[in-house]
């Protein structure tokens, strides 16, 4: 029987406290470094991935990519600093995929 397993990606005092979850860190600390670690983390057969914003912006063509596969689902979540607001803007986009219609949010434009 395998077991998934999950991972946070992101600046050490974001994800330090995911440590005493059992969850596996990787922290960066350069612009550099989040590529390499998302390669390494994809290829180590994590079933989710949480990237903190911040870093998830230094790839976003490899997280674009990674959302067409099933897994790893990959979450962005806010540094200790706080949100960026990209995190949500992905949830909204998913919904809106799977909906049809800006359900959460009710933007302009959106259809029902």
């Amino acid at each position: 029987m395998s077991m998934y397993k999950m991972a946070v990606i992101g600046d050490k005092d974001s994800i330090l406290g995911f440590k005493s979850l059992g969850v596996a860190t990787y922290p960066v600390t350069g612009e550099e470094e989040v590529p390499r670690v998302l390669n390494r983390v994809t290829r180590e057969k994590y079933a989710v991935v949480c990237i903190t914003e911040n870093a998830a912006q230094q790839v976003t063509a490899q997280l674009e990519e990674l959302n067409q596969k099933m897994l790893p689902a990959v979450l962005l979540i806010p540094n200790n600093q706080g949100t960026l607001g990209l995190g949500m803007e992905q949830i909204r986009k998913n919904a809106e995929k799977a909906i049809g219609a800006d359900i959460l949010f009710g933007k302009e434009g959106s259809q029902l």
